[in-house]
This record gives structure tokens, sequence and C-alpha cells, in this order.
């Protein structure tokens, strides 16, 4: 099976099996899926789910984000570890977004990769769940099914497998694909065990078909 075929497969097959593909992230607003993305590298959605609750009550406007100090920020995303680094971003990328862009987050990869903090995988969550475009997340889920599923063959650089899964996917699915990936491996795919009896991609799977 070529990756384009095993692609349109997977898409389908995850579509049946996780009718919604919303992001796991909770947020209102557009910069509040921004910063919770930032807070999420090295910790759990669940847990950054709880600190932003607590956070946008705390400050419920990107005004207040950005007058409040770094450590009065840090003092309530520590949870989340990498407290100071991730304090610093936010509270820089907060005045970034009121003074250069008018207080909204921007819908191009050039500019939001000019925010402090702000890698391509926030950039491309983003750009797909905030503006509909075309995204695809390379997090560790979907580096990891992609690889197993045999949609890339041994690739594990984020930046190498996007652009291997633009080439496959189609550009209007891939974003909720994505989503659906990161579902499927907390669920099935894990990446301690793979629970290949119960998995709705084994008929396709290059792992289980032993192609």
């Amino acid at each position: 099976m070529k990756p384009i075929e095993r692609a349109q497969a997977a898409v389908e097959l995850l579509e049946q099996e996780y009718p919604s593909a919303e992001c796991a992230l909770i947020y209102q607003k557009d910069y509040e899926l921004l910063f919770a993305t930032r807070l999420s590298a090295q910790c759990t959605d669940a847990r950054v789910n709880i600190v932003t609750k607590e956070l946008y009550e705390k400050y419920p406007t990107l005004e207040s984000i950005a007058a409040a100090t770094p450590e009065e920020i840090e003092s309530i995303i520590r949870p989340c570890g990498l407290g100071n680094t991730k304090a610093r971003d936010i509270h820089a990328a907060a005045n970034m977004l009121l003074e250069k862009f008018d207080g909204r987050v921007p819908s191009t990869m050039k500019e939001l990769l000019s925010l402090p903090g702000v890698g391509r995988k926030t950039a491309n969550l983003i750009l797909g769940d905030i503006f509909g475009q075309p995204a695809v997340v390379t997090d560790t889920h979907c580096i990891r099914l992609a690889n197993r599923i045999g949609l890339v063959d041994g690739i594990k650089e984020p930046v190498k497998v996007e652009r291997a899964l633009r080439e496959i996917l189609p550009p209007e699915k891939s974003s909720d694909f994505c989503h659906r990936l990161v579902w499927h491996g907390r669920a099935v795919c894990t990446a301690r065990k793979a629970y290949c009896d119960k998995c709705c991609l084994s008929p396709i799977c290059k792992t289980m078909i032993g192609e």
C-alpha cells in the first residue's frame, strides 16, 4: 500500500472512530489557545486546562495578562513545569500581540513564529483550529503513529514529518486528522503499548500487516 493510499484510509477510519475532532485544550479566545499550547510543552493537556482556568479567571483579558508581571504569571502556571520560561514567553507574547497585532493572534506562519515561545507545532495548531487553514501538528503522538502506521518511514524530526504528511494528507482533512491521532495515541496506540487488538487502523497499519 502506498503512503498516500494508507493516509486516505487512515483519515476515513479515524473519522469513523472519533467523529469529533476537537482540540483537547479548553479555550474561548484565540490567544487562550496560543498560551495553553505553550503551557502544554512537557505537560499534560488535563493539567494545562486546570491551570489556564485559574490563569484566565485572574487575568480575563489580554491587556490584564500583559500588565501582570512574569512572576505573577509564573505563580499560577508553575504546575505545568518550566514556569519561569513559559511565564516570560506568555507575558512577552501578550505584549507583542497588543503592540504589533492590535490584540489579535496573527493568521500567517511567519507572523506566528515571530511570537515568543511559538514554534511550528503551536503555529500549525493555531492556523488549523482558529483560522481553518490546512495544518499538520506534529506532536509526539503524530510522529509516533505516523511511523507505526507507515505514513512515514523512520522519520523523527517534526519538520520532516510535517512535510511528508502534507504531501499525502488531504489538506482540508489534515488538521482534524492530527487531533484524531492525539486521541488515538492516548487511548489505543500509546507510547508504552500499542493495543492492536482494538485498533481501528489495524487493517491498514504497516506494523500489523507486516509490509
